[in-house]
């Protein structure tokens, strides 16, 4: 049984929980943080980093910038969307003292004096009358916006303004917009469907290849001249440096080639990369040693990026030794550290999912800054590589095993598949069986499932797995360090590419809660941008100075859309999106306007 704390289900509040300053070992910082439930607040401020970190220079300096961090968990009237304040949300979300209150409103969004904003000049963009949910976690309130030049000038109080546009927020909320932790977007592309559910900002480069297989500096030097869709952060991939670095296949590189790496991921992070993914389930990574990962890790530390990781396995007897990996170019390379898309493959409940968030905290209470994001799906979609074994796949023949050890082929894949939930669970997403399950195209072709695969090869097709439990991936959906990803792009066969945010709006906040609204858009925007330290670029919050990265939308109206079997159809309900202040939906309508950036670390 976990340790891992529940639900606080009408406890009052401890009012003398205090916020340790200097003196205060990091170990008594994390149980504090974890019998307060303020586990955002540990992270928020790097307080779960080495005391030496801490930003503002001192010892051990926390501080609690998003009280609304507990996530709700309760059942309301369905329908109801769940804010902080609501006296339907569980105590937990609720019950919250006035320090905390006055912490959370003298956080990022210092706005909500009642002083009214005034200037002569005119301005871009007043949207009016709207409910406030700034992306701190704080409680959401009533208040204007104000943008001029793709920056937000104002929160709170407009006044008698001249503006260009002014857009009546009554009935909707205000947001900022949402950012896809793992994207697999286009840079150039028009990526409606990540605008359609509000996403403004997508990362690329995920599962260890960079961005067009190509350097940032390439990068950078081709989308210069090109008017973007959406804001792009690029992250720098681990199989890519790996491929240029002629490591390749290896199982373990020289120690000149390790150095090479190592210089090379240095000078992409120093051109601007906020990271290092690496795809360890996937050629090349799937060959890379935990001593190579430890020592490009320590480059990353070394600017305070994050190392995401597509981990080595996902599969429920396998992912704690997965992400004990992971953990140690946190604790060893001194990097953060971030789970991609975390599931448990063929796991089951919420008491799987409680072991693996324990797993995730013990190494916190040890220092390492962990966090993770996720889709909420049932299903995954990759290759059918997947269920392929290492003996099948490069540099390996396939030909020649399909010829000379074809039983053997033929009893892992039947053990594999029948492990993954049976050839029901397996459903392609390309031709020739696009729409079709494993167990259909087995019946209609008179072969066994085995057969199928063997036919298809590892890299003939890919599909979504249905593996994963909807309570266990709902328990990891609401734990503070989880935030939300596409792990898809507008042309990907998996409807998480067309609506994770959309779904996570309806299914967690509108329709189930089980989490506030504040708490949700905390998780999509404001959080997402503190783990990649876009915040530091002003981003992720709606506050004067932050970029104009804005929604206005009803909770209610949001709905994802896709299907598996229609897995392109747009997102719907988001009134108005704008990028740096460009409107890319408008009244509801997703127009050809570009207001994106590319962004770099520095």
């Amino acid at each position: 049984m976990s340790d891992r704390p529940r639900p606080n289900k009408g406890r009052e509040h401890d009012p003398n929980c205090g916020v340790p300053a200097k003196g205060v070992s990091i170990e008594a910082v994390g149980v504090l943080v974890r019998r307060h439930r303020f586990a955002w607040a540990l992270f928020a401020l790097g307080a779960a980093c080495r005391p030496s970190e801490a930003r503002d220079g001192s010892a051990t300096a926390v501080a609690v910038v998003s009280a609304s961090s507990v996530p709700a968990w309760g059942p309301a009237p369905s329908g109801t969307v769940l804010t902080a304040a609501d006296p339907n949300a569980p105590a937990a979300a609720s019950a919250r003292s006035d320090s905390q209150r006055a912490l959370a409103a003298s956080g990022p969004p210092s706005w909500r004096a009642n002083e009214a904003f005034s200037r002569e000049e005119p301005v871009d963009l007043v949207i009016e009358g709207g409910t406030v949910v700034d992306g701190t976690g704080a409680l959401a309130t009533a208040g204007d916006v104000v943008v001029n030049d793709g920056q937000i000038l104002h929160v709170g109080k407009a006044g008698a303004l001249k503006a260009k546009r002014r857009i009546d927020a009554k009935g909707l909320v205000v947001t900022p917009g949402f950012i896809d932790l793992h994207s697999h977007g286009s840079p150039t592309g028009t990526n409606r469907n990540e605008l359609a559910m509000g996403v403004t900002t997508i990362c690329v480069g995920q599962d260890g290849r960079s961005a067009d297989g190509a350097s940032l500096r390439e990068l950078a030097s081709r989308l210069e001249k090109k008017k973007l869709s959406v804001n792009v952060v690029p992250f720098v991939g681990h199989g890519t440096v790996r491929n240029k670095e002629g490591v390749n296949l290896s199982k373990s590189p020289t120690a000149s080639q390790l150095e090479k790496m190592q210089k090379r991921v240095a000078k992409e992070l120093a051109d601007g990369a906020f990271g290092l993914t690496t795809g360890l389930e996937y050629q090349p990574g799937s060959h890379a040693p935990k001593a190579e990962l430890i020592a490009l890790a320590k480059e990353v530390a070394a600017t305070d990026g994050i190392v995401m990781s597509h981990l080595r396995s996902e599969d429920d007897d396998a992912i704690d030794a997965a992400l004990d990996e992971l953990l140690a170019q946190g604790e060893e390379g001194g990097a953060r550290v971030h789970v991609s898309h975390v599931k448990i493959v063929y796991g089951k409940g919420k008491e799987r999912a409680e072991r693996l968030l324990a797993h995730l905290d013990e190494a916190r209470r040890r220092g390492v800054r962990v966090t993770a994001d996720l889709y909420p799906y049932e299903a995954s979609y990759t290759t059918i590589g997947i269920v392929f074994p290492e003996f099948a796949k490069p540099p390996h023949d396939y030909a020649q095993v399909r010829k000379r050890q074809h039983d053997e082929l033929a009893s892992f894949l039947r053990e594999r598949v029948a492990k993954r939930g049976g050839p029901e669970a397996t459903l392609f997403g390309t031709e020739p069986y696009r729409g079709k399950t494993l167990a259909e195209v087995a019946t209609s072709s008179g072969r066994t499932a085995e057969e199928v695969l063997i036919g298809v090869g590892p890299n003939g097709a890919s599909a979504a797995y249905f593996v994963m439990d909807p309570e266990l991936q709902a328990r990891l959906l609401v734990d503070p360090f989880v935030m939300v990803s596409t792990d898809g792009s507008d042309s990907s066969h998996h409807p998480r590419g067309h609506g994770s945010f959309a779904r996570v709006l309806r299914q967690f906040v509108v329709e189930k809660p089980r989490l506030t609204l504040e708490e949700a858009v905390r998780k999509m925007s404001g959080a997402a941008a503190e783990t990649l330290r876009l915040d530091k670029a002003k981003r992720g919050v709606l506050a004067p100075g932050y970029a104009a990265d804005l929604l206005v939308f009803d909770p209610k109206e949001v709905r994802d859309e896709a299907t598996y079997l229609k897995p392109h159809a747009l997102a719907t309900g988001m009134r108005w999106v704008f990028v740096n202040g460009v409107a890319a939906v408008a009244e509801g309508k997703l127009g050809k306007a570009r207001g994106g950036k590319l962004l770099l670390r520095r």
